[in-house]
């Protein structure tokens, strides 16, 4: 069974930083478009950041996140710099497996002094 798993999350100080880790597991053949959205409380879910030949940002985070892919170990990261209390949410990670969509369960990052 194919699963993501999320981790890194945590509660840091504005201007901060964290790193997000998303490992795959399972029957893998193939994947393909990886990436990281998030959810904030009463939002809906909304695109961070995608993973390809040429990475894609969303204009809130561009400068300060750093999407990147280790494709020998299955495993998709965030690093997350200069950290502001609006970048509070949970974090998800999508990738597209053996042709099927999956999503992993989240992780909480917190951006408060």
């Amino acid at each position: 069974q194919v699963q993501l798993v999320e981790s890194g999350g945590g509660l840091v100080q504005p201007g901060g930083s964290l790193r997000l880790s998303c490992a795959a597991s399972g029957r893998i053949f193939s994947i393909r478009s990886m990436g990281w959205y998030r959810q904030a409380p009463g939002s809906e879910r909304e695109l961070v950041a995608t993973s390809g030949g040429v990475p894609n940002y969303a204009d809130s985070v561009k400068g300060r996140f750093t999407i990147s892919r280790d494709n020998a170990k299955n495993t998709l990261f965030l690093q997350m710099n200069s950290l502001k209390p609006e970048d509070t949410a949970v974090y998800y990670c999508n990738a597209l497996i053996n042709g099927v969509p999956y999503w992993g369960k989240g992780t909480l990052v917190t951006v408060s002094s």
